[in-house]
């Protein structure tokens, strides 16, 4: 069974900048997709950006170019560097593998 986790969330003001990280427990270049989803209070998880295993990467629209999807194929990585944070970034973010596979997620809240 592949296991992901998450790690790099906190608290960071507005304007702020974190680094999410999803390892996982095989070879990532075994699993097509990867990717971050979230979950607000009171919302439904929503996909925040996605990437394949043949280099491909898509983000929501609302991430208006604010963050950056990667893979480290070396070290079963994938990374979600988030810059110019704003306080409806807040949310647990979800890490996933061929969306049948879960991690347990890391809390960013952004705020002053």
């Amino acid at each position: 069974q592949v296991q992901l986790v998450e790690s790099g969330g906190g608290l960071v003001q507005p304007g702020g900048s974190l680094t999410l990280s999803c390892v996982a427990s095989t070879n990532i270049s075994r699993l097509y997709m990867m990717g971050f989803y979230r979950q607000a209070p009171g919302k439904q998880r929503e996909l925040v950006a996605g990437t394949t295993s043949t280099g491909r990467t898509n983000y929501a629209d609302f991430v208006e170019g604010r963050f950056t999807i990667s893979r480290d194929n070396v070290k079963d990585t994938i990374y979600l560097q988030m810059n110019s944070l704003k306080p409806e970034d807040t949310a647990v973010y979800y890490c996933h593998a061929n969306f049948n596979i879960w991690g347990q997620g890391t809390q960013v809240t952004v705020s002053s």
